[in-house]
């Protein structure tokens, strides 16, 4: 997958850069698998905004992703890969044999007419559902469950993996993407491979109506604001603003927010690198 510049015959190309559409090949999405998309702009049950920054965007339609792969033992085959607007990776039409379509995570290096499987039955191959068990040890995973049947909650965003490094007992340790190393039960499943369109974050959106499109209205900095507003508000001419806090006095950049008493901190061997 390649990055597309811009030449700037406008100033919001002069700094454009997207990733190339290549590998999508469909433009519309499977009308059984979309729902509708309502967005609430960042305000509740009362039109009170309790959420700044948010509003506006492009309409979207929801495509119900199977993160869960409980379809077990049945062949499917990749009909096409397409583009989501609900997150940064490709999703992946598949046909079942028995009829049924579900849109799954693409990974990386999946091809049209592919066949894939989940299960006890499922090879070690791109875009397969296995067991931790069975899966071998140094292999590539993504959309991991951390509770068995709960579906992938880990490593589902463009590029994302994880490595399963070893196997003791009931559980599996995995080394995140985020440099955490974690024991996961083996009864969970998880997706050979990496996730697609790994080239994401290199994108530069090159004007501040791309950002608005997709639902963020701008973002006023603390220090730029009164004392009344935020607690890095005022001074004298450019002032830092102090101590690096939100706007509720809770401090940022490097203080620990994660209760201690968690009951997940057993399952952590090697915590995040900072």
């Amino acid at each position: 997958m390649a990055l597309k510049k811009f030449r700037p015959l406008t100033p919001g190309q002069r700094f454009k850069i997207v990733v190339d559409n290549n590998d999508i090949t469909a433009d519309r999405p499977e009308k059984s698998l979309v729902s509708p998309y309502k967005k609430s702009g960042g305000r509740n049950n009362m039109g009170k905004m309790t959420m700044r920054y948010l509003g506006g965007g492009h309409k979207r339609q929801y495509r119900a992703v199977d993160f869960k792969r409980d379809k077990q033992d049945i062949p499917a085959l990749v009909k096409t890969i397409e583009y989501d607007p609900n997150r940064s990776a490709r999703i992946a039409l598949v046909n079942y044999a028995d009829g049924e379509k579900r849109y799954i995570i693409a990974p990386n290096g999946l091809q049209i007419g592919q066949k894939l499987m989940s299960g006890k039955t499922a090879t070690p191959e791109v875009g397969n559902a296995m067991f931790l068990n069975d899966i071998p040890l140094g292999t590539i995973i993504h959309n991991i469950e951390l509770r068995p049947g709960q579906g992938g909650a880990m490593a589902r965003s463009a590029g994302s993996y994880a490595q399963l490094s070893a196997r003791d007992g009931k559980f599996a340790t995995v080394q995140l993407p985020s440099g955490e190393t974690r024991m996961i039960l083996v009864t969970c499943l998880a997706t050979i491979g990496s996730v697609s369109n790994a080239d994401h974050n290199l994108e530069s959106h090159g004007k501040a109506g791309r950002v608005r499109w997709m639902g963020r209205r701008p973002r006023v900095r603390g220090v730029a604001m009164n004392p009344v507003d935020h607690p890095m508000g005022g001074g004298e001419g450019r002032a830092s603003g102090g101590h690096p806090r939100s706007r509720k006095g809770l401090k940022a950049k490097g203080y620990k927010t994660r209760y201690p008493k968690k009951a997940s901190n057993k399952y952590i061997i090697e915590r995040r690198k900072k």
